[in-house]
């Protein structure tokens, strides 16, 4: 390898353990400034040109994540995630049913809205529910936390790396759906069924002696509007609209109103998950412009074309060691070279979003969790994680698998 391969080499790697750790000891960064410093790095040492870098930005990506994060703003200003804890709380009399509810509710709304909106939204809810009841907060972050990571699995628009996947692959989103969703609603019991033989003493046939009432502050017309634009959303999905300009289209029917102030949405936007975006795709860039994809292909490729388990093993495998989204970048050139690319796609977006239950560390949804209840005084710990974890993904997985190797067959 040549001394300027060896630089992109290393500046990748930098960028990518960062990314994966989320910060470098010492230095105030996250995930974000990692991955832009080292884009940056990789221009500057000339792994990629500034126009090749410009070429690597994936736009039909960073601008549906752009309207999707418009949408969530929307909907949480006007009370909505309010609005479905309390419903959520009228449904559940016993600790079984409040976890199942839980569960339904967390998997169905992440893979429309964005399981890291999910839980961002929600841990506070859970944690404030729990502590009224008197309950062991553990297990029902996990449920929530898991479940948005299974839910968003169904669709494009669940998760950062299906919508990479889903503009990448140009699979119809009713499709991928259609492919996906029933490993998704099986995943969604797994994880209610191992929650409540791992945590037998919380989960005991018991009912609430009193439920909390929660009284959601609501803002009816931008509630309504909201609701209108997701719906309008979807439905120019399943006609088969391009996927970037439906999203962008709801977004810019909410963006016109005479109340709210467009600096209020856009101060709630995580402009930072968009700074993410685009550095990574810079770095992915450089990777193959260095020639390193090719030798990276040399190595997957044998591997992942031995079958659905081979795949989901490496998918699963780089996911943990660099997260998910990076994962699917790195994988994004091989694919088309696989015998059939769209199977691929589709157990590529199954494996690497189920492999984020693994860990703690698994997905950014899970340092969500942690993060928010650390804050208010419930430690999530690594090992506990584990103990649902990984039973939930093994068992998620096995699933996935099982059904792709039929799927289409």
């Amino acid at each position: 390898m040549t001394l300027p391969g060896i630089s992109a080499l290393i500046l990748v790697v930098l960028t990518l353990v960062g990314v994966a750790v989320g910060r470098y000891p010492w230095l105030r960064m996250n995930r974000a400034t990692i991955a832009l410093v080292g884009a940056t790095a990789l221009i500057l040492s000339g792994a990629i040109t500034l126009d090749q870098a410009y070429g690597a930005l994936d736009m039909n990506t960073i601008l549906l994540l752009f309207a999707m994060m418009v949408i969530n703003v929307n909907l949480r200003l006007a009370g909505f995630f309010e609005l479905v804890t309390a419903r959520v709380i009228r449904l559940a009399r016993t600790p079984r049913a409040l976890l199942g509810v839980l569960i339904l509710v967390s998997g169905v709304l992440s893979a429309i809205f964005l399981n890291d909106t999910i839980v961002l939204m929600f841990t506070p809810l859970v944690l404030e529910i729990t502590r009224t009841l008197r309950r062991n907060p553990i297990p029902y972050l996990v449920g929530l936390v898991s479940a948005a990571n299974i839910g968003s699995t169904a669709t494009i628009t669940g998760n950062p790396q299906n919508m990479i996947i889903g503009i990448a692959s140009g699979i119809p989103f009713t499709e991928f759906t259609a492919a996906l969703a029933p490993v998704a609603l099986a995943g969604l019991t797994i994880a209610w069924g191992v929650l409540v033989l791992v945590y037998r003493g919380e989960f005991f046939s018991v009912k609430f002696d009193q439920l909390p009432e929660l009284q959601p502050t609501l803002y009816r017309p931008l509630l309504w509007k909201a609701m209108l634009a997701s719906g309008l959303m979807l439905m120019a999905f399943i006609l088969g609209l391009p996927i970037p300009l439906a999203a962008l289209a709801a977004a810019a029917l909410l963006l016109i109103t005479r109340r709210l102030k467009p600096q209020r949405v856009f101060r709630e936007m995580d402009w930072g998950l968009l700074v993410f975006f685009s550095g990574l795709f810079i770095v992915t860039g450089a990777i193959e412009t260095s020639g390193l994809s090719q030798r990276l292909f040399a190595v997957l490729q044998p591997v992942a074309e031995q079958g659905m388990a081979a795949l989901t093993g490496v998918a699963v495998v780089l996911s943990n060691l660099v997260s998910n989204v990076p994962a699917v970048l790195l994988f994004r050139p091989l694919v088309p070279g696989f015998p059939d690319p769209q199977r691929t796609w589709l157990t590529l977006a199954m494996a690497t979003t189920l492999a984020g239950n693994l860990t703690l560390l698994g997905s950014v949804a899970n340092l969500i969790v942690a993060e928010t209840a650390r804050s208010r005084g419930v430690m999530l710990s690594f090992g506990e994680y584990l103990k649902a974890g990984v039973p939930i993904t093994v068992g998620t997985l096995v699933v996935g698998i099982l059904w792709m190797s039929r799927w289409g067959g």
